[in-house]
């Protein structure tokens, strides 16, 4: 593999930004010093900043089953052109992944056709917690157990409280939660159902799904992981009430119960149903001003670990349907990192703070080995952005195989120029370079 150096850029790692060169070199980065003299392909980063590579904990890419929505080729490229180098996607595919062959299955089409890095997920249901167990012998090649806590409308939504002890009690996984207390969505839809029948609207979805069956249901969970000191990770927080179930009085590295929150849940609020109606249902809801502002907050004071997308994509047509009709999601995956700089050019929080929360966080939260950072002898995942140019969001530019996305017509602020992946140069300037795969990620068990 040919040697590339990347001259005179603005290094943004570990909470400092400092400009030097990089040489990457069998995958890997070699060196990072003020000047390098080394030949091979050379990249002017002059004005412009490389970040470690965004590791997005949270996807849906939909294969095997539901092909027509996205597929892993497809959504890892969308993601390594925003400058996501890995992801880890989840079991509610169809097949669900709650077996070891079905699990299997994925990591065998992702080695063939994701550009980017990748991990799944074993989905846990009601009757399959033997199963689950035997993840443990894969504990350093799968990122974690996935449980979507509620009460049981299809075999992923767990209720069984036996199952949910096998589990935390059992596993030697992180376990990675969905928590919204079904029973409490059920009796609010009934209630909306009466008042308004047929006229519900998206804007509707944020008081159903609402903070309340957030909060018992993130409740439960931390009770369940107490209890058996389970390492407990619990997805898209979206109320400023479940802030109260999380600490920032111990290094990530200590905790036992950590939380994520997506890039949707940062950037629109119940305002924008007005706008966007269903295109912006997804599950948590995206809820009203104030709770996005205490997000904010949780993720500045560390309250908050990760930042991550939840990309779920569906087709046009299906988010044309009524609101009761409409499946719940938003495709992210390409444009989260440009949408936490916008935040970043804004003054939400510095460019420091962003990588650590996208990029250091996930590396340390999932103990991914040799990732996640800037570091001399680990995978070179990297991304450079161009903080002084735009980017305008178009059909064209939408590489989703569902071919859109709710910012179509935004401008953002920044582009992605480079995206190397494992030490591949899988992205540079709207071309894609899909000779060679992304790696499977390993873990420190």
């Amino acid at each position: 593999m040919q040697n590339t150096i990347i001259k005179n850029i603005s290094i943004v790692n570990e909470g400092t930004t400092t400009v030097g060169d990089v040489l990457i070199r069998d995958g890997r980065i070699q060196k990072i010093a003020p000047q390098i003299g080394e030949t091979g392909k050379e990249i002017n980063g002059e004005g412009k900043y490389l970040l470690p590579g965004v590791i997005d904990d949270q996807v849906h890419f939909r294969e095997p089953g539901l092909t027509h929505k996205a597929d892993i080729r497809h959504e890892a490229r969308a993601a390594v052109a925003g400058g996501t180098t890995s992801f880890m996607e989840m079991p509610n595919t169809k097949p669900e992944a709650t077996s070891q062959e079905r699990l299997e299955e994925k990591y065998d089409i992702a080695a063939r056709t994701s550009l980017a890095n990748y991990s799944f997920f074993m989905g846990v249901a009601n009757d399959n917690p033997d199963e689950v167990l035997k993840t443990n012998a894969k504990k350093d090649r799968v990122c974690g157990v996935k449980i979507f806590m509620g009460s049981s409308t299809g075999n992923m939504l767990v209720d069984n409280y036996l199952t949910l002890e096998k589990i935390f009690g059992g596993t030697e996984l992180l376990i990675a939660t969905h928590c919204e207390d079904e029973k409490i969505i059920r009796a609010n839809m009934e209630e909306f159902k009466k008042a308004k029948g047929d006229q519900l609207t998206a804007a509707d979805h944020p008081l159903i799904r609402n903070e309340e069956a957030c909060f018992e249901s993130s409740l439960v969970a931390i009770q369940f992981a107490k209890k058996h000191n389970s390492r407990l990770h619990i997805l898209h927080i979206s109320t400023e009430k479940e802030l109260q179930l999380f600490s920032n009085m111990l290094p990530l590295s200590e905790k036992r119960i950590t939380s994520e929150v997506c890039v949707h849940h940062l950037w629109f609020t119940a305002d924008d149903y007005a706008q966007y109606g269903n295109l912006i249902k997804c599950n948590p809801a995206i809820k009203a001003p104030h709770h996005r502002e205490a997000l904010w907050k949780g993720l500045l004071d560390d309250r908050l670990d990760i930042i991550a997308t939840d990309h779920a994509p569906h087709t046009w047509d299906e988010k044309q349907h009524p609101y009761l009709q409409t499946p719940s999601g938003v495709p992210l995956v390409q444009h989260s990192l440009l949408m936490m700089l916008e935040q970043v050019k804004a003054g939400r929080f510095t460019i420091e703070h962003m990588v650590r929360k996208m990029s250091h966080a996930p590396a340390e939260c999932f103990r991914i080995r040799e990732r996640g950072y800037l570091r001399e002898g680990y995978w070179a995942d990297a991304v450079i952005v161009d903080l002084k140019a735009q980017s305008t969001v178009t059909k064209e530019n939408i590489y989703y195989k569902c071919g859109w996305s709710p910012f179509e017509g935004h401008a953002f602020p920044a582009a992605v120029t480079h995206t190397f992946v494992s030490g591949h140069l899988a992205y540079e300037n709207g071309t894609f370079n899909e000779q060679q795969c992304g790696q499977r990620l390993l873990f420190n068990a």
